[in-house]
């Protein structure tokens, strides 16, 4: 079960699906589904337009918001960004940083990656810096490596007592929306190397960051997930679209 002085953390990421009005309604349904426990953090990343409508919608409820991204300055000529202060202002709480999707589509690199650390620390959020390796780098045993350079590379600069409001993700790109999850051991593995990892950069204040899987994670797989100690938490995509199975899942009973 995972460490008791660790909160559990459910984070839903929507990534770009649902209108403003379905993702109110979405929020409102998972909100009634989902209890609040002293034991657990269960929070939804709707796309940047639904923001505040979700935010209102699960405002005095367990829920808590989550958004998909930011940029690394405050304000200035970079059309299409959100700044954190931006998502800090309508009652974001965790961002996520570095997610596959924008590192493969995108070209996102572990630099900027570390940029957007900063800017959500800076900013009062809290990031969930996102780590994985591809399938080539799985079939040739690398994955260790890979995932290391990309903890070390992407929380480049952070201090040691900004260790408290990081989150870490693992989320294996073969993965991600293939339906081809990490065996638990697979992923209790990584983590225990990200842990590692970790306690290389931070020392013992390590210990405050929860490391969340994900990665074709569903409701057949969460509590067995959710049962190993080495992993804090759950990255959840497509499932979190369903307010059914997302209330299934972030009532694991792993813990």
């Amino acid at each position: 079960m995972s460490v008791p002085w660790r909160r559990a953390l459910v984070i839903g990421n929507w990534k770009m699906n649902l209108s403003v009005s379905m993702a109110a309604h979405t929020a409102r349904s998972i909100a009634a589904l989902v209890r609040d426990a002293p034991d657990r953090e269960v929070a939804i990343a709707p796309p940047f337009t639904a923001l505040t409508t979700v935010g209102a919608a699960i405002a005095g409820g367990p829920l808590v918001l989550a958004a998909q991204d930011l940029f690394w300055e405050e304000e200035g000529p970079y059309t299409g960004e959100i700044s954190g202060p931006m998502l800090a202002e309508v009652g974001v709480r965790y961002v996520l940083v570095g997610h596959s999707e924008r590192r493969v589509f995108l070209g996102e690199t572990d630099r900027n990656v570390s940029h957007k650390v900063a800017a959500a620390l800076r900013a009062g959020l809290h990031p969930v810096v996102c780590v994985g390796e591809d399938l080539e780098a799985r079939t040739a045993g690398r994955q260790g490596q890979v995932v290391r350079d990309q903890v070390a590379r992407s929380l480049d600069g952070v201090p040691r007592h900004e260790a408290a409001r990081l989150a870490m993700a693992y989320e294996p790109i073969w993965a991600i929306g293939t339906g081809r999850a990490a065996t638990p051991a697979d992923a209790a593995e990584m983590h225990s190397l990200i842990r590692n990892e970790l306690g290389a950069i931070f020392g013992e204040s390590e210990r405050s960051i929860r490391i969340l899987y994900g990665g074709s994670v569903g409701e057949k797989n969460a509590d067995d997930l959710m049962s190993r100690g080495e992993i804090d938490g759950l990255l959840v995509g497509g499932a979190s679209l369903r307010p059914a199975e997302f209330g299934r899942i972030a009532g694991f009973r792993g813990l």
